[in-house]
């Protein structure tokens, strides 16, 4: 229910496991998988918000309201400068070499700094989707500077 998450959380440097990923939907195995890699569990879910040790409840179904709920809650909602997670799944980001062949759609790392998930494969790089983020997440810190 907060599938929009997790590619913005992952984007400012936060390991974010989503259930939708992992093939989990019960309540209970959501709650262990939180308690046995010590994660907040974020939701739109009360009785499952009030069963976790740590737990974030949200109310929105927007993703910009979810994010200035989670921005109010504490949690750092910026940019990485060297990315840390593919926005895919949750993979560790590796440098890709000057001189290494890319696919057509990234970049020459060349000219660009590109990363590429040891995971899944996925390459990512500062382009327009990048800029988009990062006007979203300043638009929810100006506005959770005006409340």
């Amino acid at each position: 229910m907060c599938g929009g998450l997790p590619a913005y959380l992952r984007m400012c440097g936060h390991d974010t496991a989503y259930a939708g990923d992992r093939g989990i939907e019960a309540d209970d195995a959501l709650l262990a998988l939180a308690e046995d890699e010590g994660r907040t569990l974020i939701t739109r879910d009360v009785q499952l918000a009030s069963r976790a040790e740590e737990s974030i409840l949200l109310e929105s179904r927007d993703v910009e309201a979810q994010l200035a709920e989670l921005a109010a809650a504490g949690l750092e909602l910026t940019l990485e400068e060297e990315p840390r997670f593919c926005g895919r799944c949750n993979g560790s980001l590796e440098v890709v070499e000057s001189g290494l062949s890319t696919p057509e759609y990234a970049p020459d790392p060349a000219e660009t700094a590109v990363w590429i998930c040891a995971d899944c494969g996925q390459f990512f790089w500062r382009g327009s989707h990048w800029e988009r983020v990062e006007q979203t997440l300043e638009g929810v810190r100006a506005s959770d500077c005006r409340e």
